[in-house]
């Protein structure tokens, strides 16, 4: 195991892990079928973050770069993968926090990473040209 694939991977996950199990047994409200539904999609969305962000490997950066165009893997279905998952993860703590008035994040953070996608789709088409237009044509989001 690579050093890198520790710090992509393994550290978030396991973090991840732990904090969603945090929230999941000590968050007030009930542990039922709503709290349970929760959990399930926290751990998909969590997961999708990180096979996402393993498969970009050294292409992931915070800021929009076109270094490598990745249509492997979960991103040869969504372009989108991390943003994507992370909207299913934060639908998964608003389901176990059982808290209505916290969508107003979810509703907030939707149009923010509709536009970073639409700024990173500007850059890699510029870098990418054809191959990105063409790839964007049979993937979602």
């Amino acid at each position: 195991m690579k050093q890198g694939d520790i710090v992509r991977v393994w550290l978030p996950l396991c973090a991840g892990l732990v904090g969603l199990g945090y929230v999941f047994q000590y968050s007030l409200g009930p542990h039922n079928l709503t709290r349970w539904i929760g959990l399930g999609l926290g751990l998909i969305g969590l997961g999708g973050v990180i096979l996402a962000r393993y498969m970009l490997g050294r292409s992931f950066s915070v800021a929009a770069r076109a270094t490598e165009l990745v249509t492997n893997g979960i991103y040869s279905r969504i372009r989108n993968p991390i943003y994507v998952s992370g909207m299913v993860f934060l639908v998964g703590l608003l389901l176990i926090w059982q808290q209505p008035y916290l969508g107003i994040v979810l509703v907030a953070l939707v149009p923010m990473q509709i536009i970073r996608a639409r700024r990173e789709a500007r850059v890699l088409e510029d870098k990418f040209g054809d191959a990105y237009r063409e790839y964007r044509a049979r993937t979602w989001f």
